[in-house]
Formats: structure tokens, sequence, C-alpha cells
């Protein structure tokens, strides 16, 4: 058992070492053709905004089908009930771009630090390797404060999805008025579940707006 818990932690770090290879070479062959990293950094935030948004969306619509559902009679449940599960599979999908486009975020951002620190020693004036040491510092702790919140947020989605899931299913199984008047109870406390990632969506997209604002504005970063 140790011997095996062993060869997996090898074979962890070996599979690290060589993405962060490929990423390298790939950052490079972006930056040859003129792209840089922070140029990168703000397309992957924007791109995670675009999907945070557009989760925030789904879920929104998908409230109100689900109380519109929960306070009709008994004809075309069957109906209502496909109309509510490709709901959850739109938001399943969504919710999967969203924790795709914070690890792609992670990705390039420790590159973008790691260059910039690395570089820090290039300096011959000291006065400029300090006020970029200290822009360095100030990019950094806005990027783990907009990392945190989309993590809060995405961390939001899955409990919602899962209580989501549940309702579906259970409409699926109970295709009948009795089981349109249980879901009543349901509904309320899965409604106040969505409206609260809807906020925690918002929250992460103003933060990402800031951390863009930033990280675009030459002043902060020059020459990034």
């Amino acid at each position: 058992m140790a011997e095996s818990g062993k060869s997996s932690n090898l074979l962890h770090l070996i599979t690290r070492f060589f993405s962060k290879k490929i990423r390298a070479v790939y950052y490079s062959a972006r930056e040859s053709i003129g792209e840089h990293k922070r140029e990168i950094v703000v397309y992957q935030v924007e791109q995670a905004c675009v999907s945070l948004q557009e989760t925030r969306n789904e879920f929104e619509d998908t409230l109100e089908r689900f109380k519109n559902l929960v306070c009709v009679n008994d004809s075309g449940l069957e109906h209502r009930y496909n109309l509510l599960n490709r709901q959850y599979q739109f938001c399943r999908a969504k919710s999967d771009a969203v924790g795709n486009r914070i690890k792609a975020i992670e990705e390039v951002s420790e590159a973008l630090f790691v260059e910039w620190e690395n570089e820090l020693n290039e300096y011959a004036n000291r006065t400029l390797r300090n006020s970029s040491k200290r822009q360095l510092k100030a990019a950094r702790q806005n990027y783990v404060r907009l990392m945190k919140a989309m993590q809060k947020a995405e961390s939001k989605i899955q409990p919602v999805l899962a209580a989501f899931k549940d309702q579906v299913l259970y409409l699926k199984h109970n295709l009948n008025a009795r089981a349109i008047a249980a879901l009543q109870h349901e509904f309320i406390e899965i409604s106040i579940d969505i409206s609260q990632l809807i906020l925690a969506m918002e929250q992460t997209i103003a933060e990402a707006n800031q951390f863009v604002s930033i990280l675009v504005d030459q002043k902060a970063l020059p020459g990034r």
C-alpha cells in the first residue's frame, strides 16, 4: 500500500512537471506572436466572467421555470419534466465551463507572476525595481481576492445543482399532481439557494472586472 502511494505521488509530480513545461512552451509561442501573459490573463478572466454570467442567467431562468412548474396542475407533467430536465443539463454544462475557466486563469496567472518575479532581478535601476515589486505585490493581492471570490461562487454551484437534480429525478419518478404538491415546500428552499448563488456570481463578476481594469492599466503593470 505504501509503495502504491509513493508511485502515485511520483507520477503526480512527473505529470505536473511536464504540464508546466508544456505551458511554458505554449506561453512562449503566444508571446512570439505578440500576445503577452498579461493579455492572456485578461482574456481568461473576461471569459470566466462570460461563463459566470451565462451560468447566472441559466439559474435565474431555471428559477422562473421551476416557479411556473410548481404552480400548475398535473396536465402535461411529462412535457414540463422534459423542459426542466433540459434546463438542468444547461445549468450543469455552464457550471462546468466556470470551473474550466477558473483553472485556466490559475495556470496563466501563475506563469505571469513567476516571470514577473524573475524579471525583477534584471533591473539596473533600484527605484524602478522597487516600484515594479510593489506593483507585483498589489497585482498578487488583487488576484488572490479575485480567485477567492470565484472559488466561493463555484463552491455554491454544486450544492444547488445537486438539489436541482434531486427535484428533476423526483419529478421524473412521480409524474403526478401529488409530486407537484410535494415540490411546493422544496421550491421555497431551492429558490433561496439559487438566489444566493446568483448574488455570489454577480459579486464575483464585479471583482473580476476590477481585477481586469488593474491589469490593463499601464501604470499598474508597466511593460507586462
